[in-house]
């Protein structure tokens, strides 16, 4: 009997909706994705198919479905460093059948992923047009399905706010995505349908925008990933409750703001040995720049500033729902916020206290997402905090600086690690998931003395932004992990990778799930 795992991706927008005292306050509703993803273990025959690999894979495909003139079409393609399609019609029933080559760049560089993550994204969203479509991805080897299928998910954002007419009434369609060779076995169908339901989340929040995904949303959106989990807690501290609990980065952030800010906690245990391990993700709703305001069209695209923490929570989904890998328990810690401005935002000069007991004076209120980390950190790594046994292992996924592009393009995320071993790790599940990650230097010994303060433990901002600012930014975080934790930690600087042409990639999810080792991608 076929295998056939249908991985409909629509539930994601639809399967939660906010409370009326939410709803009231949004000038729109999201709507529900007009494209729906499937994984199957066979092709399937659709208005357009589209076979999606490198030439040689392509030219050696024998396949009655082919159409005649399959070698010239694929031949006529030189795919250069971005790849190159090319179509062609041929009869189906009463009508004609579009067929596209889709070829993949030749050269793959040891810093690239042997999937080719972002010429199989852009050439399959290119190819597949607006009717029901066949995907065939021919793998190459070292890529894994459910790796490809987060790679062909990022084609198809779910978000629109567009205007609804009588011609979009038949738009949904159907996406179906098989593999050569064929993948006929259940598990790994559908790890390809839980990676690709997750990009898909962490792109439906990062495209909203603030005016619908707003702090209280967010906590929403958060729920909603409890209720549907199996197994999995949730706590939240929110506005006053922050400051009265001495959580005074993310409070210091978000007060300012209409909705409160948050500080909320996803757990999930495994019936398991292993490490636990906490996702901690910076998830700044919209970033004005605060009382230091972004100026010059600066602040325009601020929304994605929850980039972090949307791929923190879809990837934490998706890793309970794939067993946990290699993990005991799984936590997810979202840094709630909206850095606005207001009669009670936070000024330069002022002075806070984060969670683990160290103050900071603010010397530029554009430098938020490092403030609501430190609280995100030292939650996560002090004792008798978390649920359970004390993490082992910290990941935090932020949009953190815009100096990360500067250092590591837009391709690949910055990470910065205490523990050589995890960063090795995850640059190996970055190459295997097409989640590219690439180190920067760790050297706390030259970065501190950019924060010093004459009254505080430190400042929140350089003094001289040609001294490696991303790694400087990431180990502000570092110093405020639980002092005598001795863990692993991991910071990942997604600035670049977490958007593409105004619309967000999903970034950071496959990320979590190679790093975790879960079904699929182990």
């Amino acid at each position: 009997m076929q295998l056939v795992i249908a991985a409909m991706l629509l539930r994601h927008a639809a399967a939660f909706r906010p409370r009326a005292s939410v709803r009231q306050r949004l000038t729109t509703q999201l709507r529900a994705a007009t494209t729906s993803l499937r994984f199957d273990a066979k092709q399937t025959s659709a208005d357009t198919t589209v076979y999606v690999g490198r030439k040689d894979r392509l030219l050696a495909l024998n396949n009655d479905a082919l159409p005649a003139v399959w070698q010239p079409l694929v031949e006529s393609c030189s795919p250069g460093d971005a790849g190159k399609s090319a179509r062609t019609a041929m009869p189906k029933g009463d009508g004609l059948e579009t067929v596209v080559a889709a070829v993949l760049p030749e050269h793959c560089s040891r810093h690239n992923s042997p999937l080719r993550p972002r010429a199989l994204t852009s050439l399959v969203g290119g190819a597949c047009g607006s009717k029901d479509a066949a995907v065939v991805v021919l793998l190459e080897d070292g890529s894994t399905p459910a790796a490809a299928a987060a790679a062909v998910a990022k084609a198809f954002p779910i978000y629109t706010n567009k205007k609804a007419s009588d011609e979009d009434e038949d738009e949904d369609r159907t996406v179906t995505v098989s593999f050569e060779p064929p993948v006929a076995d259940a598990a790994t169908l559908n790890a390809c349908a839980v990676a690709a339901d997750a990009v898909r989340l962490a792109q439906r929040i990062h495209d909203a925008p603030p005016n619908e995904m707003g702090p209280t949303q967010l906590v929403a959106e958060a729920e909603a990933v409890a209720s549907r989990g199996d197994g999995i807690s949730i706590t939240k501290i929110v506005g006053e409750e922050l400051r009265e609990k001495g959580y005074g980065g993310v409070y210091g952030v978000g007060k300012g703001a209409k909705e409160p800010p948050a500080l909320v906690v996803l757990t999930k245990t495994f019936d398991r040995e292993g490490p636990a391990a906490a996702l901690v993700g910076k998830t700044i709703c919209f970033d004005t720049g605060g009382l230091s305001l972004k100026i010059s069209g600066g602040m325009v695209g601020m929304k994605a500033d929850l980039g972090g923490g949307a791929a923190c929570l879809a990837g934490f989904e998706a890793a309970c729902a794939l067993g946990g890998g290699e993990l005991s328990a799984l936590h997810c810690v979202l840094c709630i916020a909206e850095n606005a401005i207001g009669n009670d935002a936070l000024r330069c000069d002022d002075i806070i206290k984060f969670f683990g007991g160290r103050t900071c004076e603010i010397n530029n209120t554009d430098a938020e997402g490092r403030l609501v980390l430190a609280d995100g950190v030292a939650h996560a790594t002090a004792p008798n905090v978390l649920p359970g046994k004390r993490v082992d292992i910290v990941v935090d996924m932020a949009t953190l600086t815009g100096a990360q592009m500067v250092a590591t393009g837009k391709n690949h995320a910055a990470v910065f690690s205490n523990s050589e071993e995890l960063e090795r790790k995850a640059v190996v599940a970055g190459r295997r998931t097409g989640d590219l990650v690439h180190p920067l230097p760790f050297a706390p010994e030259f970065y501190r003395s950019e924060f010093a303060s004459k009254v505080a433990d430190s400042k929140n901002s350089v003094k001289d932004r040609m001294n490696a600012q991303s790694s400087c930014a990431a180990n502000f975080i570092y110093e405020n992990l639980w002092e005598g934790w001795d863990g692993e930690w991991l910071h990942v600087d997604l600035a670049g990778p977490a958007t593409d042409n105004e619309r967000g990639t999903g970034f950071g999810v496959a990320l979590a799930l190679g790093l975790f080792g879960v079904e699929g991608f182990k």
